[in-house]
């Protein structure tokens, strides 16, 4: 087929370019026409805008960052010396009974009863004034002592100052425990103290591996709960020991031979969970949305400082009912952490846990949520696990912990 010559191409070719421009023409018009309608309702707008104005931004978070420092601790009152001086001196028997018996068998009943009578509540007065002369001259000692700036006692009996803390009450906790949305058998945290020692004990079934058992035990010192001793035990593996040498200030591990400094404050893994609890039950306002608290963390062979935040306050589902809780997460502590956990503490349950969350960098969550207390709650020290009753950690030398390459 011969093709269009050339001169029938040129004779095309301006209807052509007529036609285009055309085209171009009626967009530029439409494309006037709606930047006009978008400008006009722009002005409608703005002459509207209060109408329409979203409400403020809530204020930035004003992050507050606490590290360590030495707990407020009262001072224990001295016994009353009353009572001590009473303890130490029996009270005298009176004449009572010498009277009585010294009464003539052949006496009237008409004459001894009344003189009797008499003797006995004249040695019951004698009795009470000598009590209430020997209390009074105590209670005055004391205050004088107490009144005393110069008296030993007295100037000891000040408080140390300090931030607030509270040590939560002994307790058998239950927990449901879910590994990745799936329920396991229950978790269990078993605390103990009385004031000056403390235990923990923590329990967490998982499938397939068995489970994770966690001790510690240690004193309550200047800076709150002070470890001697954690143990960790993940399922079948041998269980690793990191030993808190107060008398040497160092920390040693049976799974390295690393050795380090001990400072002051130093908290292992589950301890630092109650010394949360203790800090925020001493002094909850303290800790609102943004404040975060350093604490140095050991594990079974190396320390580093974990940042916990304080999120806010949240209502969280549990087998008992709905609990309001305050919520925590320890944030990265590093650029490629991607290890998470996050822990709530619930005022209702005196700020112990009423759950925990740990995200691991696969993604899997494991999450104790709270079930209950057992009746076996507020059980002493002894009724620890075998595992963590051990001997003194000063009087153990670190060269015999490392036991294994």
């Amino acid at each position: 087929m011969p093709s269009p010559s050339p001169a029938s191409r040129q004779h095309r070719s301006p209807k052509d370019t007529t036609s285009r421009r055309w085209q171009l023409g009626r967009w530029a018009v439409v494309l006037l026409a709606v930047l006009g309608l978008h400008w006009s309702a722009g002005q409608w707008l703005e002459h509207s805008r209060i109408g329409f104005e979203p409400p403020a931004a809530p204020p930035p978070v004003q992050i507050a960052l606490l590290k360590p420092e030495r707990i407020e601790r009262q001072p224990v009152s001295p016994p009353s010396l009353s009572t001590s001086t009473s303890a130490r001196k029996p009270v005298r028997p009176r004449s009572n009974t010498s009277t009585l018996s010294a009464t003539p068998s052949t006496a009237k009943p008409t004459a001894s009863a009344p003189e009797t009578k008499a003797h006995a509540d004249t040695s019951t007065s004698t009795s009470t004034s000598d009590q209430t002369s020997e209390t009074g001259t105590t209670t005055g000692t004391a205050t004088g002592s107490a009144s005393n700036p110069h008296n030993p006692t007295a100037s000891a009996a000040k408080a140390e100052p300090g931030v607030k803390f509270s040590v939560p009450p002994s307790g058998n906790l239950e927990y449901d425990s879910y590994y990745n949305g799936v329920r396991n058998p229950p978790g269990t945290i078993r605390w103990s103290t009385d004031g000056h020692q403390y235990r923990i004990a923590i329990s967490i079934p998982l499938p397939f591996v068995g489970t994770y058992q966690y001790s510690s035990h240690g004193q309550i010192d200047a800076f709150g709960l002070a470890p001697e001793q954690y143990i960790e035990k993940r399922g079948r593996r041998v269980e690793d020991i990191t030993i808190f040498n107060r008398r040497e200030q160092q920390i040693v591990f049976t799974r390295t031979p690393t050795r380090l400094a001990l400072p002051d404050g130093a908290q292992d893994r589950f301890s630092m969970l109650m010394q949360l609890s203790a800090l925020v039950r001493g002094d909850p306002d303290a800790y609102q949305p943004g404040v975060t608290r350093e604490f140095y963390v050991t594990d079974s062979d190396s320390g580093e400082i974990w940042p916990i935040q304080t999120i806010g306050d949240e209502t969280i589902r549990t087998a008992e009912g709905l609990l309001h809780a305050r919520h925590f997460r320890r944030l990265p502590r590093r650029a490629d952490d991607t290890r998470r956990i996050d822990i709530w503490l619930a005022p209702s349950l005196g700020w112990l846990p009423a759950r925990l969350m740990q995200t691991e960098p696969n993604g899997a969550e494991i999450e104790l949520v709270w079930r209950g207390q057992s009746t076996a709650a507020g059980a002493n020290a002894d009724s620890a696990p075998a595992s963590i009753r051990s001997p003194d950690p000063a009087a153990v030398s670190p060269d015999s912990l490392y036991n294994r390459p």
